[in-house]
């Protein structure tokens, strides 16, 4: 249609009648004079209408169904998120307990060799330089730390304090190449110096070189004069090879240490030495010796030929 005066006029018109026709439609109510022409349409139309509606619903379905699985996403999420909350709070319990056993097995240690700690945790392992078994912990001079302190945890022996600074020290692990203790045996008093070997047992040279030891030996630590480095009867390690006496001034054994150099984490600095040598008293309790069982061995006797009635064996 062209865009002349005639059309426009023809346009108000036809807005003008069908606004007409709304009022008149809505005043009438249900009877509306337009009601006929409506069902007519709605005849008409209705069938069209089912046919676009049946072609659109799977749309507004599938619509509706991308809308609901977005939402079962975001709760599977969600609950994915909440698992893993609940699993990292339950590793940090776990690593809590862990720690509480850690300390509660160091201060029954400290208590047993009356030993003032200072409790640290190890926050680096090795050094800035060189190839050291060492530790730093996160304990320093403010917490009154010096160098040349024993350090423990509830196993045993962890080392000594090389380093110090204000908030961390430096501690050189028992299993340090360049570490020597002098050590004591608990059962025979034989006195000798452990070195470290790494990953491998302490090399100790016992100053008796008739000295009787075998596997299963334990050692402390003889302590140190002043108590620096080395406060007395801390526990050591375990013999696990003894070189045979070949007549040599001094005899070697091998201990594997209580403590895992491997896997520290709670420690303790001995700041104050006991007043008494706690010889070995702080050596964990030796398992009980399972007693034998008694062994009963019945033995079967022969049973003769029957008797009768007067006791008189029938031939």
């Amino acid at each position: 249609m062209r865009d002349t005066r005639e059309s426009r006029l023809l346009l108000v018109l036809l807005i003008a009648i069908a606004f007409a026709l709304i009022t008149v439609d809505i005043r009438g109510g249900e009877d509306s004079p337009v009601d006929g022409a409506r069902q007519a349409a709605a005849t008409v139309f209705g069938p069209v209408e089912n046919g676009v509606s049946s072609a659109v619903d799977p749309i507004g379905n599938a619509i509706a169904a991308v809308k609901d699985s977005g939402e079962r996403h975001n709760r599977v999420s969600e609950l994915e998120r909440e698992n893993a909350t609940l699993k990292a709070k339950l590793g940090s319990d776990d690593r809590n307990r862990s720690k509480i056993r850690q300390l509660d097995s160091m201060l029954k240690t400290a208590g047993a060799g009356q030993y003032g700690i200072k409790g640290a945790q190890v926050i680096a392992i090795g050094a800035a330089q060189g190839f050291s078994w060492t530790v730093t912990i996160d304990a320093g001079a403010n917490d009154g730390l010096k160098r040349d302190m024993t350090v423990l945890n509830g196993d045993g022996l962890v080392g000594r304090v090389t380093t110090v600074g204000p908030n961390t020290a430096t501690v050189l692990l028992a299993n340090d190449p360049d570490f020597t203790v002098g050590t004591r045996m608990e059962r025979t008093d034989e006195l000798g110096f452990a070195s470290g070997q790494g990953d491998r047992p302490l090399r100790v040279q016992l100053l008796n070189g008739k000295a009787k030891v075998k596997k299963g030996d334990r050692l402390v630590t003889f302590g140190s004069q002043a108590d620096k480095p080395f406060v007395p009867g801390v526990p050591v390690g375990q013999v696990v090879r003894v070189d045979p006496a070949g007549g040599d001034l001094t005899r070697t054994i091998y201990v594997k240490p209580y403590v895992g150099f491997t896997k520290l984490d709670v420690v303790g600095v001995v700041v104050q030495a006991p007043r008494t040598d706690p010889r070995d008293e702080v050596l964990p309790s030796k398992p009980a010796k399972p007693k034998p069982t008694p062994t009963v061995t019945v033995t079967a006797t022969p049973s003769g030929p029957p008797a009768d009635a007067n006791g008189i064996d029938e031939q």
